[in-house]
């Protein structure tokens, strides 16, 4: 069969011309030229990558995968695992490699972590001799009964480590390839090693950049690298480096197109692949990213791997010693660096990360979430939390079992904000520096933590103090403080659905759970995902308005022509109630007919789902007051906002915020910006006027009319209030969030503005449904 390709008569670039030439080994025949060019691309590909490794093209293979963790899980989907098989893994490793455990458990093979303790060397040649280790916990499921015909000597076992640690940066040495296949660990509590032949698996997804593992001098059967570690693309591509002897053990039970010679359709029959590249790599493989990988080994090559990390080890030792040597005027330290250079241990070295968490004066610590959001607004880039490294991560911030279970009870999970948990840190601070990394970044970086969290020295009339970057009051009685001012509400802002616009009336009545209808409505991705401003900025031009005497919401956008009704009293369109988790608490919602959420499907760009809260038990349960800006523990109904029923701002705070906007650098002698910051972009429910500038961040209870409410502290200020809209254009900027940072921050780095608070029913007089809030009422606080 003949195939003719009509091609326009372009003029064809060089470059068009190669990408042409691999897209048409799609489309032709296997044996035609362009199928062969391609070919000799791939091979040449895999040759560069064993290169790389320094390994034999007769000893090892390369099979390409979709990344990292799809070479990690074809070893642990087709190794050899019997019920005498042990699955062996350093707690310093990624959760790509923990997922291994899941197959060898499910065959009947035990599981656990260990620690390396200390490396014994020999006294005459200086080679390490054996390991202690310590073993923790041993896993099982589905245990088989030990037969008589099976021989602990015929097990395969897997033993698995990082080259580097991509939570600290600490390195194995290779020499542990050996130590493993001699049986030369030696555990703490005695217990003997089990027999049966040891396989070593070396993810080097992280260390693989800076420093490979060399195959002409460790015998490790497999080998794990990420192209996007190595160069920033193409993403999507890893590769498994699989020793020939090992390849031939692990067995496959899924065969697809190119992993065949051979198959019939209605008999069982297959003829499998010799070919050990051929065998694993299912379907099309990802020629032109492979294509790719030439470019990035061409200038990988070009600077050496040597140059490379001397060049990035040399950066991460500055800036770990300039970090170490940092202090607060009261001399103790102002950062926590994690990782071992012992050379007592198998961690010898270190690679180019640096992890590490800040401290207040007091000891206490800093969130690194809150580190993170103060250097994005500096223009730097960092990741936090615990990498997907949850072993590294409890053994290095000293988090027990029990810790553990606290946190997630708590609702924390991977990449929220709950940063400090019962005064510990749940995660940290990564550096992660690469070839083009400079001493200009450092030093940026080090003067971004110098100015924002090392306390400075102040002078006071009873001596010396020292006082950190935080919030600061006068030192004037209570009564001198509110004795002169008068406090009344200036506005009352409801917002019925979550982040989107609100709007304003004179009165409005309380609730159980706040404001009548705030917040009570939400949406929802199509994956179950609770949709916010943080993430969808343009929900901010959906403006609301509940009209109570006709029972209705009515809902406007710039991107719909018609306004949208929704009927308060009657019932969503959707008669099934379902259940969602927001902020670790179990809300019931109903969600409305398929014409409404088409509506805010093109109201924000994207496909959603409305809901509405019909019931919950919910209750808020904050950290216990300390001093100024956290919250002491509260229990009350909510609908769907983050923290508490209420934010109220101070009209006085932001002129104040709005003076140091506008003020003059008194050392450069210019203007710092020329903006005006409206008290409606903190998304306040309640808006006061009198009194000082932040004279609410004291208040423990405050009464509003005849009704009572409960202050519970600072609202932590995230990056929201930095989004400006201009002609119904959604933007982000720097400010006011960078102004705040300057005055604003207390313990843990949390940039406070506004106070929170709940309604004290039980308090005030009259019953709920009867309370209305008026705006001109006057403000007591007490």
């Amino acid at each position: 069969m003949q195939v003719q390709l009509c091609i326009p008569s372009y003029k064809w670039s060089r470059s068009s011309k190669i990408s042409l030439l691999i897209y048409m080994a799609i489309l032709l025949d296997s044996q035609s030229d362009s199928s062969f060019a391609t070919s000799d691309i791939v091979r040449s590909a895999r040759q560069q990558v064993l290169d790389y490794l320094k390994a034999s093209p007769k000893d090892y293979k390369c099979i390409f995968s979709s990344g990292a963790t799809a070479a990690l899980k074809l070893v642990g989907e087709a190794f050899p695992w019997s019920h005498q098989s042990s699955f062996v893994y350093t707690m310093e490793n990624h959760n790509s490699v923990l997922g291994i455990r899941e197959y060898a458990l499910e065959q009947g093979a035990q599981a656990y972590a260990v620690n390396i303790e200390e490396a014994e060397h020999d006294t005459f040649t200086g080679n390490v001799a054996s390991v202690r280790a310590t073993k923790h916990q041993i896993l099982t499921r589905n245990e088989a009964k030990f037969l008589d015909k099976d021989h602990t000597g015929s097990a395969y076992n897997l033993f698995a480590f990082p080259s580097e640690c991509n939570f600290s940066g600490s390195k194995f040495s290779l020499e542990l390839v050996k130590i493993v296949k001699e049986d030369l660990i030696r555990y703490s509590d005695g217990s003997p090693s089990f027999k049966g032949c040891w396989k070593v698996l070396i993810d080097a997804a992280k260390g693989c950049a800076t420093d490979p593992p060399d195959l002409s001098k460790c015998n490790a059967d497999f080998v794990v690298i990420s192209f996007y570690k190595l160069f920033g693309y193409p993403t999507g591509l890893g590769a498994l480096i699989v020793h020939t002897d090992a390849a031939k053990l692990l067995k496959r039970t899924y065969f697809s197109g190119g992993t065949v010679a051979a198959s019939i359709a209605d008999i069982n029959y297959v003829k499998r692949r010799e070919g050990i590249e051929e065998l694993f790599e299912d379907g099309t493989i990802p020629f032109l990213s492979i294509a790719s990988l030439c470019h990035g080994f061409k200038v990988l090559n070009s600077l050496t791997i040597p140059a490379i990390s001397r060049h990035t080890s040399s950066l991460a030792t500055y800036l770990r010693d300039i970090l170490v040597a940092l202090r607060h005027p009261n001399g103790t330290s102002v950062c926590t660096i994690y990782g071992s250079r012992s050379s007592k241990t198998l961690c010898n070295e270190m690679g180019p990360v640096v992890s590490f968490n800040l401290r207040q004066p007091d000891g206490s610590w800093v969130g690194h979430r809150e580190v993170e959001k103060l250097a994005s607004l500096s223009g730097i880039q960092l990741r936090t939390g615990c990498f997907c490294n949850p072993g590294a991560c409890a053994k290095y911030l000293g988090l027990s079992h029990s810790d553990l279970a606290t946190n997630i009870a708590a609702g924390h999970v991977c990449w929220d904000d709950c940063d400090i948990i019962n005064g510990k840190p749940t995660g940290a601070v990564r550096v992660s520096l690469g070839y083009m990394s400079t001493y200009e970044d450092i030093k940026k970086f080090i003067d971004f933590v110098s100015t924002s969290f090392v306390s400075t020295r102040t002078h006071a009339s009873d001596g010396s103090q020292f006082c950190g970057r935080s919030i600061h009051f006068a030192d004037i009685g209570f009564e001198n403080r509110y004795s002169a001012s008068r406090f009344h509400l200036k506005s009352i802002t409801v917002y019925p659905i979550k982040s989107c616009a609100g709007f304003s009336m004179d009165r409005w009545p309380l609730s159980s759970g706040g404001l009548l209808h705030d917040r009570e409505w939400l949406l929802q991705s199509l994956t179950g995902e609770t949709l916010t401003q943080k993430k969808v900025p343009e929900m901010s031009l959906l403006r609301t308005y509940i009209d109570l005497s006709q029972g209705i919401l009515y809902i406007e956008s710039p991107r719909c022509k018609g306004r949208l009704q929704i009927t308060l009293n009657s019932s969503p369109c959707n008669d099934k109630r379902e259940q969602i988790s927001w902020h670790g608490q179990i809300y019931q919602v109903q969600g409305y007919n398929k014409e409404v959420d088409t509506w805010f499907s093109t109201a924000i760009g994207r496909p959603c789902t409305l809901l509405r809260h019909m019931s919950s038990s919910h209750c808020v349960s904050s950290c216990e007051r300390d001093g100024i800006g956290t919250c002491r523990e509260s229990r009350s109904r909510l609908n769907f906002p983050n923290e508490a029923q209420f934010l109220l701002i101070s009209e006085e705070s932001v002129s104040d915020l709005n003076n140091r906007l506008n003020s003059t650098d008194a050392g450069k002698d210019v203007r710092r910006t020329s903006i005006q910051i409206n008290p409606m972009r903190f998304r306040p429910n309640l808006v006061i006027s009198g009194g000082r500038p932040y004279a609410e961040d004291e208040w423990r209870n405050i009464k509003i009319g005849n009704k009572y409410f409960r202050s519970l502290g600072g609202c932590n200020r995230c990056q929201m209030i930095n989004f400006v809209i201009d002609a119904e254009q959604v933007q982000k900027t720097n400010e006011p969030l960078a102004t705040l940072a300057s005055y604003r921050r207390v313990k843990q780095g949390k940039i406070l503005f506004g106070v929170l608070l709940r309604y004290e029913s039980e308090a005030g007089e009259g019953k709920t449904d009867d309370l209305w809030l008026q705006v001109g009422e006057s403000i007591i606080p007490e």
